[in-house]
C-alpha cells in the first residue's frame, strides 16, 4: 500500500469531501488538538477510501471549504455563510477555536434581555404544599353538586412578593380577547330540547366591553376530546403526571392574569409604577387543572370582602376563589358540572361552565346560587354584553340573558331562548356576535356572523327593538370546504378558519352609519393557512393555552399568533386581515413556550396613557415573558418594519421548526387536510354527526380540496 499510494503517509493528505477533491498538509489538519483530523490522522477512528485512495468524508463540501481556509489561514469569510450551519459543520469536525468565534458571533444577535417588543419576565412560582381541602379530590371522587359553603379567608404565604417594573434589567422581572366561538366538539347523545322564542334586545356596545374575558379557542374541534377517548389513553385524566412547572394556561382580565400549572394556579396584578405583583398562589390540587378562568372586575365589595374571582376546572369539578387586592384568599365553593367541564368563563360576575354534551352551569355572585340545566349539544358560543349565545349541534342559536338570572328563574330553567335556525340545519361550529355602536336615532343592530361544520359562513342581521321578528339571514359564503372551526365579525373585517391546517379567509364589510351593508358588500381580501402541529395531550387541553386567535377588540386590528410545532421557543404574530406577519416572538431564554395569552391591559391613571396590548409566554421552565404587540403593530403601521406577504414561517424557516419535531411522534399531527378523512388510531378526532378530523401522527401527501 505504501508504494501504490505513496502520499498517504507523507505531509500531503488527499481527501474527498462529498464528492469534491481537496489537497492539502497533514500539519494544517493537525495543528488544532483532538480534533476530528487528529483522530483520522492518527488511526484512532477508522477511514473510508475512494478508487485513488483518497479518504473519503461524507460531508458537504462548500462549508468544508470554509472550514479548510481557516485552518490554513487561522481567518474566515462570512459573507456568503449561514453562522448557523458553518457552526454545525465546526463542532463536527472539533475545531474549537472556530466554533468559540462563531457562538459569539450568533450571540450578537441574542440577549436574555431580548428584542425591543420584550417587557418584561416574571420567574417561577414556587410550588405551593399539598391542600388537604375539597381542591384535592382527583376527578374520580364525589364532590357534592352544589355550592359549599363560604370559608373563612385565608392567607396565601408571600402573597406580595414584589416583581421589578418591567423593562429594567432584572431577570425578575385587552385586546380582551372575547369568549367567543370556542368550538367545543359535537356531541352526538341526544338532550332535551330546548324552548323556542322571540329574539331579545341585547345591551350596548360599551356595556359589553367589560364582560370580554380571553378568548377561548373556537379550534377546539380540532382538537381531543378527552371525556370520549380518556379509557383509551389508560383511564383517570386526574391520576396522570404532569410537569408541574410547565405552564398550562395562561388568562387575563384588565389588570390581572391568571397562570395554570398542572396542580395550582398563580396570579398577578399589574401596578401603574411598580408592574407586575404576585398576588396569589391557589393550595396543591390533587387533579390535573384543565380549564381556568378569572373576572378582575366585580364592583366594591365583590364576594364578601374579596375583590376578584378565579376558577379552575378539574374533569367535572369546579373550584371558585375570591381574592382580595391585597392576595387574601375566600374559598367561595367547589361545584359539579356532572360532565366534564369543556369550557370555563366569567359573564359579569357569574360563572359559566359548559361541556359540548349539553350541560350549562352558571353560578351567580349575588345569589350565591349553583344552577345546571340541560340543552342541545353545544358545538360553540358567544357572549355579548350579558347575553350568552350558543350555537348547537341542531343548527340553532340559543341565547340566554344572564343579567336577568336568576329573576328569570323559572322552576329552575335558565330561560334558553331559541334565536335563529340555520336553513341548512347544519351544525353550528362557530360563532361571533358584533353590536353596532349605539345611536340616538336607534339601538344596537346585533349582527352574528356563525360557521357550520359543513364550511358555510352566514351572517345575519337584527334591531334589538324588533319585538316578534327574529335575525333575517344577509349574507352567506360557501368558499370552505371543511368545517369552520373560527368566525370572527369586526367594525372592518369578517375572518373565518376551517379545519384545514387553520385556513383563512377574510373579507372587508362594508358599513354605512356603522351599520353592516349590502351595498357594494363585502369582498374578499385574503387567503392563507396558519400551519400548527398540534400536540395532542390526552391530559391537559393542548387547546386551552395555545389558541391561535384572533384577538383583538372588534373595532381594531386583530392578529394570529401561530405556533408551529408542539416544542419550540418561536411564535409567529401575523394580521388577521391579510395574514402578513407583525414580528416574530423569541424566549429570551431560549426554553420552550408552551402557552400564550394576547392581552389589552387598560391605560393608567397617568394623563396621555393609552391601552396597551401584550401578548404573555407561559413556558416550559415556568417562568412567563412579556412582548409589546402594540408597538409591534405601530412599528408595521409606520412602515419601520417590512411585512412579510408571506406571514408565516419562510420555507427555510419551517425546515429549521420541523427539526425540533419528529413528525412519526404521535404526539404531532395535523388539523385534517381533506374534508372527511377515516378516523385513524386511537386517538383519532371525535366525529358527530357530518364533522369529521383526523389526529393524523405524520404530515402526509394528502391531495386536499382547496378553500
Amino acid at each position: 500500500m505504501s508504494s501504490l499510494y505513496p502520499n498517504h503517509n507523507g505531509d500531503i493528505v488527499h481527501l474527498n469531501v462529498g464528492g469534491t477533491r481537496f489537497s492539502t498538509s497533514r500539519q494544517t489538519l493537525m495543528w488544532i488538538p483532538d480534533s476530528f483530523f487528529t483522530a483520522l490522522l492518527s488511526g484512532r477512528i477508522s477511514s473510508l477510501r475512494d478508487e485513488t485512495g483518497a479518504i473519503f468524508i461524507d460531508r458537504d463540501p462548500r462549508l468544508f471549504a470554509i472550514i479548510l481556509n481557516y485552518l490554513r489561514t487561522r481567518d474566515i469569510d462570512l459573507r456568503s455563510t449561514e453562522i448557523r450551519s458553518l457552526r454545525h459543520e465546526a463542532e463536527y469536525y472539533g475545531i474549537t477555536p472556530l466554533v468559540k468565534r462563531l457562538v459569539l458571533c450568533e450571540d450578537l444577535n441574542q440577549s436574555s434581555c431580548g428584542d425591543v417588543f420584550f417587557y418584561g419576565y416574571l420567574p417561577p412560582p414556587s410550588v405551593p404544599v399539598h391542600d388537604p381541602g375539597p381542591g384535592s379530590a382527583t376527578g374520580n371522587s364525589e364532590e357534592s353538586p352544589t355550592r359549599a359553603g363560604p370559608s373563612r379567608p385565608e392567607q396565601t404565604p408571600g402573597h406580595a412578593a414584589y416583581l421589578p417594573t418591567p423593562h429594567t434589567h432584572s431577570r425578575s422581572g385587552h385586546t380582551h380577547s372575547r369568549n367567543s366561538s370556542l368550538d367545543m366538539r359535537i356531541s352526538s347523545r341526544s338532550s332535551s330540547e330546548l324552548r323556542s322564542g322571540p329574539g331579545r334586545g341585547c345591551h350596548s356596545r360599551a356595556a359589553s366591553l367589560d364582560l370580554r374575558h380571553t378568548r377561548n379557542s373556537s379550534a377546539d374541534l380540532n382538537k381531543l376530546f378527552r371525556n370520549d377517548l380518556g379509557l383509551v389513553f389508560g383511564g383517570n385524566p386526574g391520576n396522570s403526571w404532569a410537569d408541574p412547572l410547565r405552564v398550562q394556561i395562561i388568562k387575563a382580565h384588565h389588570h390581572w392574569i391568571v397562570v395554570a400549572y398542572a396542580h395550582f394556579v398563580v396570579c398577578y396584578r399589574l401596578k401603574d409604577s411598580t408592574g407586575w405583583q404576585h398576588v396569589f398562589t391557589s393550595p396543591h390540587i390533587e387533579s390535573c387543572i384543565e380549564r381556568v378562568a378569572v373576572n378582575a372586575k366585580l364592583g366594591q365589595g365583590g364576594v364578601g370582602e374579596a375583590s376578584k374571582m378565579v376558577a379552575i376546572s378539574y374533569a367535572s369539578h369546579i373550584r371558585l376563589w375570591g381574592i382580595s387586592e391585597h392576595g387574601g384568599r375566600t374559598n367561595i365553593g367547589t361545584f359539579n358540572l356532572n360532565v366534564r367541564v369543556e369550557c370555563l368563563f366569567f359573564i359579569g360576575s357569574q360563572l359559566v361552565a359548559l361541556s359540548p354534551t349539553g350541560k350549562i352551569g352558571v353560578w351567580h355572585a349575588m345569589t350565591q346560587h349553583w344552577q345546571i340545566q340541560d340543552v342541545v349539544p353545544i358545538a360553540s358560543f358567544d357572549t355579548a354584553g350579558s347575553f350568552l349565545l350558543l350555537g348547537c349541534n341542531n343548527g340553532s342559536i340559543y341565547y340566554i340573558d344572564m343579567q336577568k338570572f336568576p329573576l328569570r328563574m323559572k322552576d329552575n330553567d335558565l330561560l334558553v331562548t331559541e334565536l335563529y335556525r340555520d336553513p341548512s340545519h347544519d351544525p353550528i361550529t362557530a360563532i361571533s356576535v358584533y353590536l353596532t355602536p349605539k345611536t340616538s336615532l336607534c339601538g344596537n343592530w346585533i349582527e352574528i356572523a356563525y360557521g357550520t361544520s359543513s364550511g358555510t359562513v352566514r351572517v345575519i342581521v337584527q334591531h334589538p327593538e324588533t319585538v316578534g321578528h327574529g335575525p333575517q339571514l344577509f349574507q352567506t359564503f360557501t368558499v370552505h370546504q371543511s368545517p369552520v372551526t373560527k368566525v370572527m365579525l369586526s367594525e372592518k373585517f369578517l375572518v373565518s378558519v376551517c379545519c384545514e391546517y387553520n385556513h383563512v379567509r377574510t373579507w372587508s364589510v362594508t358599513r354605512f352609519r356603522g351599520m353592516i351593508s349590502t351595498q357594494p358588500g363585502s369582498t374578499p381580501v385574503a387567503s392563507f393557512k396558519i400551519l400548527s402541529l398540534e400536540e395532542v395531550e390526552p391530559y391537559v387541553s393542548y387547546a386551552a393555552g395555545n389558541d391561535c386567535g384572533p384577538f383583538g377588540e372588534q373595532d381594531d386590528e386583530q392578529v394570529f399568533v401561530q405556533k408551529v410545532v408542539p416544542e419550540t421557543p418561536e411564535l409567529f404574530v401575523r394580521l388577521a386581515s391579510n395574514g402578513k406577519r407583525v414580528c416574530v416572538i423569541r424566549a429570551v431564554d431560549g426554553t420552550t413556550i408552551t402557552s400564550f395569552c394576547v392581552h389589552e391591559c387598560e391605560g393608567s391613571s397617568r394623563m396621555g396613557s393609552r391601552p396597551r396590548r401584550f401578548i404573555f409566554t407561559g413556558h416550559s421552565n415556568g417562568a412567563l415573558q412579556m412582548w409589546d404587540l402594540t408597538t409591534a403593530l405601530d412599528l408595521v403601521k409606520k412602515g419601520e418594519i417590512s411585512v412579510q406577504s408571506n406571514g408565516g414561517p419562510t420555507a427555510e424557516e419551517l425546515l429549521k421548526l420541523l427539526d425540533q419535531c419528529d413528525l412519526s411522534n404521535s404526539h404531532c399531527s395535523t388539523p385534517c387536510i381533506s374534508p372527511c378523512p377515516s378516523l385513524v388510531g386511537a386517538a383519532a378526532r371525535i366525529k358527530a354527526s357530518n364533522v369529521a378530523f383526523l389526529n393524523q401522527s405524520q404530515v402526509q401527501d394528502h391531495a386536499g380540496t382547496p378553500c
